[in-house]
Formats: structure tokens, sequence, C-alpha cells
């Protein structure tokens, strides 16, 4: 089991760890600060090395018993390295914390729209959300107006983890139709940002909304009689 580090430190850009299993596309580490592809936020990316060696990781994703795999270019890459060494971590911190500002303006939209979230995909600097809204209108110039002004109101960002018991006592928290929260393996965590959403993730996030910086709405398009698709971007794009 890999030490979830980028939960309890989300802004750490370097960590060091040891290898703990080696498969033939990914290295395996008793902690890390890679974050594995999941509920549409993209694996992170960096270098892992000890100084003589190094290797790019060019995607990291979920493995068994709560492993995580650092998918690499070439394992042949990390020399004479073995399970039990020391490595370095760097992650690719400006591509983590855009994920991380846009995953958290993803929360604000949906605060926004009253309707269940059918799916989405977190990017760097352009994302979307789908709704299923039935008879309810979206503007993109109103969404992006009412954004900002969450974001400029700074909220903070808040922790926490319930029982499964606690969103079968609270189902509309669970506002995903496509991905569920995890059932029967502990703690569910969950994100709130103060006055504004309160829901299951699993992903990572920034402190305070005012990180996020200025976005825009996009385009809405529709995806089916009552499907909306909603693009988000950051305004500097």
């Amino acid at each position: 089991m890999t030490d979830a580090v980028y939960y309890t430190d989300p802004y750490a850009q370097s960590l060091d760890a040891s290898i703990s299993d080696i498969g033939p596309d990914y290295v395996v580490l008793d902690r890390t600060i890679f974050y594995p592809t999941g509920g549409g936020q993209p694996g992170d990316t960096g270098v892992i090395g000890d100084g003589s060696n190094s290797i790019q990781v060019v995607d990291t994703r979920k493995g068994d018993h709560g492993a995580i795999h650092h998918i690499v270019e070439d394992v042949g890459g990390l020399g004479s390295l073995k399970v039990g060494d020391s490595v370095h971590l760097d992650l690719d911190w400006e591509r983590r914390y855009a994920h991380m500002r846009m995953h958290t303006a993803m929360h604000v939209l949906g605060s926004l729209i009253p309707a269940p979230v059918t799916g989405g995909q977190v990017g760097e600097t352009k994302s979307r959300l789908d709704f299923d809204v039935g008879e309810l209108k979206l503007d993109k110039f109103e969404l992006t107006e009412q954004m900002n002004a969450r974001i400029q109101d700074d909220a903070p960002l808040e922790i926490s983890w319930v029982s499964d018991a606690y969103l079968d006592e609270h189902p509309e928290v669970v506002r995903t139709m496509s991905v569920a929260p995890p059932r029967g393996v502990g703690d569910i965590r969950m994100i709130r940002i103060v006055d504004v959403d309160y829901q299951p993730c699993g992903g990572t996030h920034i402190r305070h909304l005012s990180e996020i910086g200025p976005v825009v709405v996009s385009k809405i398009e529709n995806k089916g009689k009552q499907n909306r698709r909603v693009h988000i971007q950051f305004a500097e794009d």
C-alpha cells in the first residue's frame, strides 16, 4: 500500500520515498505526492531519481491493494535501483497546480447548477461538466458572472471524512450519477467549500477559492434531450 501524501499535503512538490515494487512499466513507492488518475482528474507526471539515475513518470494510476503505479517511459532508466532503495520525487507542479485550481473551479460550477452531474473531465486550462438539467435553462454569460463572484468571495476549503452510513442518511450530497463514491473501503473523503459546496471527492484541491483566478464559461453543448455539457476555462487562456 502506498501512503498518499498528496492528500495530507497537496502542495508538496518533492518527496523522498523508497521503492516497494518494480513492474514492466511502473514503479511502486512506499509513499508518493503523485496523484493517480481518478474522478475525472488526470494522473500526475514528473521525475523519480536518486541523483545518479532518473526516469520520467508519464502517468500515475491506481494499482491493486492500495498501491499506486508510477507509469514510466522505460524501467531500464532506473539503472541499478532496486526494491528497498531510496529515491527522490519531483512533481510537475505547474501541471498539478493547474489541475487543483480547475478541479476546484468545477465544484464552484456544480454549486450553481441544481442538477445531477452525469460526467466530467479536468484539464490544465479547460474542463467540462455534464448535467442532467431537465427543463432548466443555462446561460454561459450568467454562469461566468456567478462563478467569478463566488471565486472572489474567497471561501476556504475544508476536508473531512464520513462513513458509508452518513451517505446513506444524506444521499443529497452525492451529485454524480456516473461515478459513485467507493463503499466498504473505510471512511469517505468529503470536500467542503464553506457556504458553497459539500460533496464526496477524491481529487486534489486548493486551499482558497481566490487561487482559481478568473474563469469563463466558454460553451454549453446540447448532449441529449436533457443533458448539457458546460465547458469552462481560465480567463487568461
